[in-house]
Parts: C-alpha cells; sequence; structure tokens
C-alpha cells in the first residue's frame, strides 16, 4: 500500500520534479525553511523511491511506480543494524551536569533513565538551552522536572526497518528516537541505542554513492 505523503512532502516531490535535479540548501529556501526541517522528509521520500539523492548533484524526481534499487535495499535496513550508542542520563541528574554530558557527547537528544535504568524521558539540547537562558538555578534542578516524559515518546525497536524510524521522525518532527526492549528485571524499557536525523541521512547519501 502506498504511503500517503504530507503536503509539505508533496510539495517537494512536485518542485523536484519541476526543478531538478536541485539541492536541499534550495529546496529548504524556496520553502521558508531550514535545511535541518526537511531532512527527514527528504530522506523518507529517497526511501520510498520518490526521488532519488546524488552527492554533489541534489535530488531528482523518480515517481512512485518506478521505485528503484536504492529505495528496495534501503527498506530492508534494519535499526539493529545501524543504531548508534545512546546517550543516557539518570533523572536525578542537575541540568547543570545534564548540559556538561550534552556537550562532552556532542549530542542533541539524551535519554532519561530511573534507577533501575529504565526509561523514563527524554530531553534535548534546546530544552537545556531554554532553561540556561532562565533564571533557573541549573545545580538545584534535576533533569526529571524538565525532561519529556515516556508518555510522549516515540519509540522504536530494533526490528523496524530505517524507513519506519524516519517516517515516525518525520511525522513526529523530532531529530531522534530511543531504540527499546522489555527489561527482564525492572519491565519497563530498557534503551539499547538510537537513530538520528543525521544517520539517516548519511544512509542515503552513502546510497546513492555506491548503488
Amino acid at each position: 500500500m502506498p504511503m500517503e505523503l504530507t503536503e509539505r512532502q508533496q510539495k517537494i516531490v512536485d518542485m523536484v520534479k519541476n526543478l531538478g535535479p536541485i539541492a536541499a540548501e534550495e529546496l529548504a529556501s524556496r520553502l521558508d525553511l531550514t535545511r535541518a526541517a526537511i531532512r527527514a522528509d527528504l530522506s523518507v521520500l529517497t526511501m520510498i523511491g520518490h526521488l532519488e539523492a546524488r552527492p554533489r548533484v541534489g535530488y531528482t524526481y523518480v515517481g512512485r511506480d518506478a521505485i528503484g534499487l536504492q529505495a528496495e535495499r534501503l527498506r530492508r535496513i534494519i535499526v539493529r543494524d545501524v543504531q548508534a550508542v545512546p546517550v543516557v542520563i539518570r533523572e536525578s541528574v542537575s541540568l547543570y551536569d545534564a548540559i556538561v554530558t550534552t556537550l562532552l557527547e556532542d549530542d542533541g537528544t539524551m535519554f532519561v533513565t530511573d534507577n533501575e535504568g529504565r526509561l523514563v524521558g527524554v530531553v534535548s539540547r534546546g530544552d537545556l538551552l531554554r532553561a540556561a537562558i532562565g533564571q533557573t538555578d541549573l545545580n538545584k534542578v534535576p533533569v526529571g522536572i524538565l525532561m519529556t516524559r515516556l508518555a510522549n515518546l516515540v519509540t522504536l525497536s530494533g526490528d523496524d526497518t530505517l524507513l519506519t524510524a524516519a517516517r515516525k521522525m518525520s511525522s513526529h518532527r523530532v531529530n531522534a528516537l530511543p531504540v527499546v526492549r522489555i527489561s527482564d528485571k525492572s519491565g519497563g524499557y530498557e534503551v539499547t541505542g538510537t537513530v538520528n536525523l543525521a544517520m539517516v541521512a548519511a544512509l542515503v547519501a552513502e546510497f546513492g554513492e555506491t548503488h
């Protein structure tokens, strides 16, 4: 069953069809968005075969009924085969220590666990920046106060496809997702990895270069 495109994805497809080959920067400019804002949409459209990405050339239109070998191979990539090591912090850690961690790890998304290692939330670099700009005493406030809680999180399984990950990031407008499994000890979610937009974009570019 064909995937239904969002309004923005359809605009991107139409623009590439009429103007391609076209670079991501020009697409973003014409849509009055940043390149980061459309990265997930471009990755999804490439994976499902509407667009083809070529390094130093840009995006060209392929078509709904002309899904090539590149798209088919990308469809078969499993999350557990490409997931990265997640940055995990405890909910009791202070906002100050969380800021230090995100700078040292150079990661914009950190997953938050309780004392038993169960996933309870997520905090982004943007969240921490907003707290730092405010009047908050960063040493006294635990990250658990600021984090987005588990009930509002979107997660992945190691058995999900990379395409599923890209679709979830695109539809929920997030830059990274945790890969989880049910813990045998606690019964909650254990974070085993992460997938982010940069990884997806890099894989799409790699396939465009070598296949």
